[in-house]
Parts: C-alpha cells; structure tokens; sequence
C-alpha cells in the first residue's frame, strides 16, 4: 500500500497541503503525462499520480474534448492489467467521470462484468456503479441477470451498489428496472441497514405513480418493524408526502404512524418524525405539541448536532405557531451562550418570535454581545427577526432601531447592509413616531456608504418622507453632501430628492432652486438632465405639476412606454407625442401586502425590465386583425379569467376581460375535450345588458382536440360614465366536423352548426378601476377635485376591519393604503385595531369611513 497517510494537522487543516500540489496543473501536461498509461511494465505509484490529476482537473470543471477524452480513456484501459486496488479504483472513477465525454466507452463492458462477477469483493461494487453509469437501454438486459444476482447478494457493499445503480437506471430505462421488483423486496428484510434503506427506496421509485401501490406499501412496512433507522425516516417521508396529496392532515392513518415515530430509539427517526409534522400544512398547535416536545427535548442535547436541528425546526415553527413554542423558550434561553455561534443565533431569533414585550430590551442586549462573531448570513436572519418583531411591538421601535443603528456602523457585506437599511425602512414607514429618528440614522449611513444602490435608495426615502417631517431642512444638508462628493448615480438621485423638498414645501424652494442650478453644469448628462427637467416645472409653481411630475411620477408600464415610441418614430407625426396613449403600470408589492421576512434569495438582478402580465396581453390584442382598426387605445386592465363552465364538461371556456377607455374586449380561452370532433370557426356570441353594443368578432379558425384556442368579442361602453357594469349572456357557436381520434383528420368537408350555452359573465366596477400606486398618496389626494367625487351606499356584514379591506379590495377593486396591524392586547383586556400610520377610530360605524377613505383608485 503506496497511499500517503495523512497526519492529524493535515486534516484539521482541510488538506491544504495536498490540494497545493494540484493547485497550478495545466490540461495539457496532465495528458501529455497521461501516455505513462501504454508503458509496460505498469508503475502503480506514478500511474496512479497522473489518475488523481485527471480527476481533480474533471472535478474542478475542467471541459475536455472528445479526442482528449478518448484518448486517455483508452490509455487508461490499459490499466486494467494492473492488479493493483488503488489503480483498478481510480480507474473506476474516471470511467464514471468520461462516460459522457469519450467515444466508444462501452468497450470497457467485458473488463467491468469480469471485474464485477469475479471473487475480488472490493472490486465489484465500484465496477458495478462504473457498469451501469456507461450502460444504455440496449445494453442493460444483457447485465440483467447479474444486477439481479449483485441486489440480493450477501455482500452488504455489493448489494448497495447495485440498488443505488438501479436508482439512477430508472430514469433511463424504466421499464426494464420494474422487473426487479422481486429483488428489491428480498433486499428490504436484509441485515444491513443501508442496503434495506436503498432497497426501500428502489420500492418506491418503482411505485411512486401508483398511488394505491405507494400506499400498501406504507402500510406493509408501517406495520413490521425496519432495522434500519433511514428506511424508517424514508417511509416518513412518504408518508408525510402522501397525506400532503391526498389534503388528510391530522386525520390521515398514516399520521398515526408518524406520530408513533417520536418514540423511536433512534434520533435521527424521532427528528425526521418531528420534522415532518411541524411542515405539514394542516397541523394545528394541539398536533404540534408533541413535535415541539420532543424538540425541546434536543436542545439539551450534548450533542451539537441535534441542538441546531432542533432549534432551526423550532425557529421555522415560530413563524407560524409562536405560541405553541413558547413553551421552549427556557431552553432556548440556556442556548444563547451556546459555544456554537449559529445555533446561538438561531435560538435568539426563535425567542424574538415568541418572546413578550418585556423580553425585547434584554434580548437586545444578549444579541449585540455576539453580532460579531458570526456570519453574514446569520446576521440577516437576526435583522428579518428583528423585522418581524417591529411589526409585533410597534412601542419598541425606539429600543430596535437604535440596534440596527448600531450595528449598521459595523463591518458587513452588501446583503447584510440591505437588510438592515430595508428593515429600518419597514419602521419609518409603519411607525409615525420613529420616522426622524430613523432617517437621522440613515443620513448619518449614507455619509461612509460605499453601495451605490442602497445610497440611491435612501435618498429616495428621504425625498419621500422628509418633505413631511416638522423639519424638512435639516435632511437638505445630506442630500446636497451627494451631490459634491458621490458618483453619478447617486447625484442623479438626489437631485430628484432635492425637487421633492422644493414641491413639497415652498419655503424652501429658492433654496432649493439655487442647489439645482449648480447640477446643470454637471459632468454627468443624466444629473444635468434631471436638474433642468426639475427646474422648469418647479418654476410653474402649479401644484398638479409638481404632484404628477415631481412627486408621483409618471405611472405608465416602462415595456409599453418603449413599444410606443418606437412606434411613434416609426410613424414621423407633426402631433407631439401623447403620454395617454401608454397603458398604465401595475404595481407588484403593494402597501397593503405583508412584507416578507424570509432571507432572500441572492442572485443577479434582471438587466432587462420584464413585460408585465397587461403589456403581453396588449401585445397579443394588438395582433389580432379584427380588433386592430377599432381604435382601441391603449389597454387600461386585464382581469383574472373567470371560468364559464365546469373543468369536466366537454368545452372548457374562460373568460378575461379587457377595459379599454371606450370599449372592452372579451377574451374566451376555450379547449375541445373531444376526440372526435373538430370545431371550426368557434366564436362566442354575446348578449350585452343595456348600454353596451358588441362591435365586432374575432373567431377561432379551429379548435382541434386538447388544443386551445382563443376567440375574442369586442363591446363598446356606454355613454354613461356611472352605468358601467352589467350581466351577459354567452353562447359558444362552432361549426362541427366528426374526425378520426387518432390522426384528427375530419371525416367529411362539410359538418354541421351547433352551439352550447355558457354561463353568464358579470362585468362589475371593479373591471374598470385600476390599481396605481401612488408614492406621495397625499399629494395626489389634494389633486383631486369635487367633480370627481362619487358617492354610494354598501352594506357589509362584517365582524373585522380586516375582512372588510378584502371585502372592499374585491368588489371596488381598490387597494388599501395603509397595513392594518393588530395592537396587542391591554391590561384591560380591551382590544382595538390600529391602520398604520394613521389611528382607527374604535367606534365600527367610524372604522368603514376611514377605510374607504385610506382606498386609492384609477381612473375610469
């Protein structure tokens, strides 16, 4: 035995030393080297240097041609005259790592079933996973007999190797895999507990799309008892996921056995057993708490293990059932001066979560102790936690965001910095008392932040709030900082903040005129652009300007914007160019939706603005040749479909409504669920309610089995602005033609008439209210006149203010613009709501006026 050991040092240090031999190999040498292989004798030591090179070089991504890799796979065969273990193993690995490089490997395929039938036990069972990673489907019934022979074999290693070839052989050749059956089953009353695991999960990827199989197969082993600690966490999961499809829950017999599974005498079953029930979605705390019992349990575990699985469980279960791990937070407790950082910071954003008010300065105190002593990616998980608990404790937001203030001065990566800066954006905008001390803290970052994208979002913020603070000019001296000292991107943007103080409040607009005068000398075009854009319309002095240029912006769709001027210069017009003619944006986070607190997933932002859902159906609207001289206009909103008849009957027709500013268009998606029919000239007739008249049709030539096809109607509006909505008749008229099933060929030319009657479709306000996000809701409030008030009357039978938001979203298809977040409750028991940032009146009479009044709308 030539292999090197490795002394203690080398593996506390990971290996360093032997990767640096390989640190600086070039491809070239290696195959040049790699010719020792058609010396003879055969030197063991040498060769086997030179297959550790061609395999680190495979390993690290190293791409090598087909002439290269075939070359040296064929060199390389002639190693299999070498008795030698380590040279027939290494060989092994690198069959495995050419099979899909090299040309003509499956000549190997008499050497590996020689070596894999043969009497060397510890050559067979890596010849084996070689064999059958080269085996085609062709080929694989001519080793068939002796993969049956190795999956019952004696040998332990054996028999794993082929159970786990036979695994991957199924998704090649399946068919020829299912005839093992036999086999595997043999293999599960095995002694060994990997091979009994493997052949369970050869079982069951034999039977997964049988649900009736899976199921007796649960049923069969749930009932025997498995040796094997990892067959049992492999029919938890099973059955976990089986009862996740069938939608039981609780109910379900299978988690029965599941529960019975906590009071294994193996760990690794009794956390697998726990694992499962916490994720099952229908749980409820009185099915947790045997889960959460055992859990609590592991966190004094001496093992360290078993304390970080038990509290990242426990922590993912906080987030959905705070109280039912309230019970755990002694444990959690003990854990914080855990000698392992991460599940220290883990058990600290778990008690966040579950934690009572009175806790928060404490724990606060206990965080700040080892915030630097971990990772970037377990600091995020402390500042989400700490999000979290901003929207549970509003009055604390004093206590929290001086922490974040704190360590926002730290060292730390970009993300790390996000998260922080995006947390204490979530407090100034959801608590109205922590807003100035917020933005002080982000005047101060913004002043050493080397990030470009979080300066320009914190200038954006300070354009947006500051304005509306009691004093707005204390925060002009910051912004004006950027503009001497920072790079192009980040002047840009706070010459934009700069116009927003000067809309907003008009004592300080000379000040600010004379800042943007010394922007139009900029370096940067952009920066210039922007200052000369901001000071002519600060010098209208008009507040609808600066509301719809300055303070909200324009809200069109930026892929529609660009159709439309490319569509302009195509079409050289005398007429300026109108901004109407852009459909409008939709917004995709609104103020009304629970911000996320999960980490975010890092990756590269899109270089490219993506379509939105209405510029794709606008562009589609726009090619359809009966609808395109009409003049439609631009595509004010698209609804979700709305389904006109049953999924089982045999036309399955939905509905999408397009609004447009004088007509909408009706989109049917309709599907033929009959083979032997093909329809022809499919359109859906329309009987419209008072007011509306259909324009034109836009039939579907024909609608072939399983094939969907689309058909449009084109109604114009009424006169009347207020009479709007209305019920319609629809029926879905084709021409028949009977066809064969298999080829879809109609038997005859000529057919016959019929038709099908849908359900009716209601065209309600909400159709024609857009949702547009309005930055600056208040200015945009003040712009809007008496003549554009409407009133009415609605009756909600109704218990909570939250209900009647959605209530009110839904039929009005309005927005809300405030979050509604629940106070917690008084010493006096008394509850009450809060619509953040603005306060709720308690009496309910006064709650729907406030909230009617918090709505934001579109334009009709």
């Amino acid at each position: 035995m030539y292999a090197l050991k490795r002394d203690k040092k080398e593996e506390e240090d990971g290996g360093a030393a032997i990767v640096a031999i390989f640190e600086h190999l070039e491809k070239t040498t290696v195959l040049q080297e790699a010719r020792v292989f058609n010396e003879s004798p055969i030197n063991p030591r040498k060769c086997a240097h030179i297959l550790t090179k061609v395999i680190y070089l495979l390993n690290q991504g190293e791409q090598l041609g087909t002439v290269e890799a075939t070359e040296t796979f064929f060199a390389m065969t002639k190693l299999f005259q070498s008795s030698d273990p380590i040279i027939r193993r290494l060989v092994y690995l690198c069959i495995k790592e050419m099979a899909t490089v090299a040309e003509d490997v499956i000549i190997v395929t008499s050497s590996l079933t020689k070596d894999m039938t043969g009497k060397e036990e510890q050559y067979r069972p890596a010849a084996i996973r070689a064999l059958c990673t080269i085996t085609d489907g062709g080929m694989l019934q001519a080793i068939e007999r002796y993969m049956k022979q190795a999956i019952v074999d004696k040998n332990s290693s054996v028999s794993s190797a082929a159970l786990v070839s036979s695994l991957h052989l199924m998704q090649s050749s399946p068919d020829v895999i299912k005839r093992w059956v036999n086999e595997a089953q043999e293999a599960v009353n095995a002694d060994n507990h990997m091979v009994q695991y493997h052949a369970l999960g050869l079982l069951y990827q034999i039977r997964k799309n049988d649900r009736l199989a899976i199921s007796k197969l649960l049923t069969k082993y749930t009932r025997t008892t498995l040796k094997s600690p990892y067959a049992v966490c492999l029919l938890i999961r099973i059955a976990s996921k089986l009862i996740e499809d069938d939608d039981a829950g609780p109910e379900s017999p299978h988690f029965a056995f599941i529960e019975g599974c906590l009071r294994h005498k193996s760990e690794a079953v009794i956390y697998e057993a726990a694992h499962a029930i916490v994720n099952l979605r229908s749980t409820t705390p009185r099915e947790l708490a045997p889960a959460v019992s055992v859990l609590q349990l592991f966190c004094s575990s001496p093992k360290p293990t078993l304390r970080f699985a038990a509290v990242k469980t426990l922590n993912k279960v906080a987030m959905t059932h705070p109280a039912a791990v309230t019970a755990c937070n002694i444990d959690l407790e003990n854990l914080i001066t855990d000698t392992n950082r991460n599940i220290a910071t883990l058990a600290i954003t778990t008690l966040l979560k579950t934690g009572s008010e009175s806790s928060v300065d404490r724990l606060m105190k206990q965080i700040g102790s080892f915030m630097s002593e971990i990772s970037d990616e377990f600091k995020v998980v402390v500042v989400h936690s700490i999000r979290s608990l901003c929207q549970k404790f509003p009055r604390k937001h004093s206590v929290l965001m001086n922490f974040l203030s704190g360590i926002l001065r730290d060292e730390g990566g970009f993300e790390y910095k996000r998260a922080i800066v995006d947390t204490i954006v979530n407090i100034i905008e959801d608590s109205p008392d922590g807003k100035e001390a917020g933005l002080a803290h982000l005047c101060e970052f913004i002043e050493d932040c080397e990030h470009t994208s979080l300066g320009v979002k914190v200038l954006h913020l300070l354009g947006k709030e500051g304005p509306r603070t009691s004093q707005p000019c204390k925060y002009i001296r910051y912004i004006y900082n950027r503009l001497i000292l920072e790079n192009a991107h980040v002047r840009a943007a706070a010459v934009s903040s700069l116009a927003k103080f000067g809309a907003h409040c008009e004592d300080l607009l000379p000040n600010v005129s004379v800042l943007l005068q010394r922007s139009l000398l900029d370096t940067d075009d952009e920066v210039r652009d922007r200052a000369t854009y901001y000071l002519h319309l600060l010098a209208q002095k008009q507040k609808a300007i600066y509301s719809q240029y300055i303070l909200n912006g324009l809200q069109v769709s930026i892929v529609g914007l660009e159709k439309a001027l490319h569509q302009y210069t195509l079409e050289p017009s005398e007429a300026p160019f109108d901004i109407k003619s852009v459909p409008l944006a939709t917004p995709t986070n609104l103020p009304h939706e629970d911000k996320k607190t999960d980490i975010p997933v890092i990756g590269k932002t899109k270089e490219k603005v993506a379509a939105s859902r209405q510029d794709i159906f606008a562009e589609q609207l726009s090619g359809v040749s009966e609808l395109s001289g009409l003049g439609l206009g631009p595509l004010f909103k698209s609804s979700l479909p709305t389904e006109l008849t049953e999924s089982e009957t045999e036309f399955v027709v939905r509905c999408i409504k397009h609004t447009f500013a004088r007509h909408i268009v009706l989109q049917f998606d309709c599907t033929n669920t009959l083979c032997d029919q093909v329809l022809e000239n499919v359109y859906v007739q329309v009987e419209p309610s008072e007011g509306f008249q259909v324009v034109a049709y836009a039939p579907c030539p024909r609608l072939q089995y399983g094939t969907p096809g689309t058909t449009y109607a084109c109604l114009s509006l009424p006169a009347d602005p207020l009479q709007v909505t209305g019920t319609f008749g629809n029926t879905l008229k084709y021409l028949v033609k009977d066809c064969d099933p298999n080829s879809g060929e109609p038997d005859d030319d000529e057919g016959y008439e019929d038709e099908y009657v849908l359900e009716d479709l209601d065209v309600l306000l909400s159709d024609h209210i857009q949702k547009v996000l309005k930055t600056n809701f208040s200015a945009a409030w003040e712009e809007v006149t008496p003549t554009n008030e409407l009133e009415d009357t609605y009756a909600f039978n109704l218990k909570t203010l939250e209900d009647a938001v959605k209530n009110i979203c839904h039929f009005l298809g309005m927005q809300p613009l405030f979050k509604i977040q629940p106070w917690t409750q008084s010493r006096t028991s008394a509850t009450s709501l809060e619509c953040s940032p603005a306060s709720v009146p308690t009496k309910s009479e006064n709650n729907l006026h406030v909230l009617l009044f918090a709505c934001s709308w579109g334009t009709l």
